[in-house]
C-alpha cells in the first residue's frame, strides 16, 4: 500500500498575480499540463485576454478581479473560483508590486503597503482556502518569495521586509500543518525580468544597481525569466505526495566566459 493516496487527476488551482511576469507564465504551463486554473488580478481585461488564450489551447481557465489588500475582494475571488472550478487543490500566492526606494526616503504608509501585498496578502490567501484542504487532508500552498528574502538588497528594504516576513510565515506553516496533508512551499526567485520594478524611472534603477554593485549584488547583467519560475512553481506543485519542496531558490546563470587563448 502507498504511504499517501496520489494527487486527484484533477486539481483547481488558484493563481494571484496571473495579469503579468511570473503569475501569468505559471498560468500557461499549468493549465497546459492539465491544471485548472482560476487567475486573479487588478487588471481583468488583462486576465480575459490570459483565459482566452488558455482556452484556445485546449485548457480550463477563468479569471476574475482579485485585490489581494482587500478582504472582501480575496473571500469573492475563492468563492468564484470554487464554484466555477471546483474545491481548490492549489494555492500559487504571487500577487505583487515593488518600488525601489531607500528606507531613509521612504514614508511609513509605502512600507506598510509592501507588507500588505506580500505578507498579509499572502495570509489572507492561505486562510481562505485552508479550511477545505485541512477537511480534504491534501493540498498545496505555494509561495513566491524572493532572493531578496535571504540576503538584503539596498533599495528593496520594504519588500526584502515583507518577503522575510514571508518565509517566517511559510516556516510555521510547514511545522503546524505537518501530519494534516497539507504542504506548503516557498519559491525563491533571483533577478528576473518582469515589469515589476522595472518600469521605474531610469534614475531610481540607476542608482538602485549602482548600491547593488558596491554591494557585490548584481555580478552579472543576466536574468531569469517568467518562465523559468514558472517551471519551478509546476514542479513544486507535481512532487508526488510522500514529500515536499519545503525552499526552492533559483538564480540566473551567469554568461559563459569566453576561454583564455592559449599563448606559445
Amino acid at each position: 500500500m502507498p504511504r499517501f493516496d496520489p494527487h486527484p487527476d484533477r486539481r483547481p488551482t488558484i493563481i494571484a498575480g496571473a495579469s503579468s511576469g511570473i503569475g501569468e507564465a505559471t498560468a500557461y504551463l499549468m493549465a497546459s499540463r492539465g491544471f485548472p486554473v482560476a487567475l486573479g488580478a487588478r487588471r481583468v481585461e488583462k486576465l480575459d485576454e490570459i483565459v482566452a488564450r488558455i482556452r484556445a489551447d485546449g485548457g480550463e481557465a477563468v479569471g476574475f478581479h482579485l485585490d489581494v489588500t482587500d478582504p472582501d475582494s480575496v473571500k469573492s475571488f475563492v468563492a468564484q473560483s470554487v464554484d466555477a472550478l471546483g474545491e481548490i487543490e492549489v494555492l500559487v500566492a504571487g500577487a505583487g508590486d515593488t518600488n525601489f526606494a531607500k528606507l531613509a526616503e521612504s514614508s511609513t504608509e509605502e512600507f506598510e503597503q509592501q507588507l500588505q501585498i506580500h505578507l498579509v496578502g499572502a495570509n489572507r490567501l492561505a486562510t481562505a482556502v485552508l479550511p477545505g484542504m485541512l477537511e480534504r487532508r491534501r493540498g498545496d500552498l505555494i509561495f513566491v518569495g524572493s532572493d531578496v528574502a535571504l540576503r538584503q538588497r539596498p533599495h528593496m528594504g520594504a519588500y526584502g521586509a515583507a518577503k522575510a516576513g514571508l518565509v517566517a510565515m511559510v516556516n510555521n506553516l510547514q511545522m503546524e500543518l505537518e501530519g494534516t496533508g497539507v504542504r506548503a512551499s516557498i519559491v525563491h526567485p533571483g533577478p528576473t525580468k518582469t515589469g515589476m520594478g522595472w518600469s521605474l524611472p531610469p534614475e531610481k534603477l540607476e542608482a538602485a544597481i549602482n548600491d547593488w554593485v558596491k554591494w557585490g549584488q548584481a555580478r552579472h547583467g543576466y536574468f531569469l525569466r517568467a518562465a523559468d519560475l514558472a517551471r519551478a512553481i509546476t514542479f513544486v506543485a507535481e512532487t508526488p505526495r510522500g514529500g515536499f519542496i519545503a525552499q526552492m531558490e533559483l538564480q540566473p546563470e551567469a554568461p559563459i566566459v569566453d576561454a583564455p587563448t592559449e599563448r606559445h
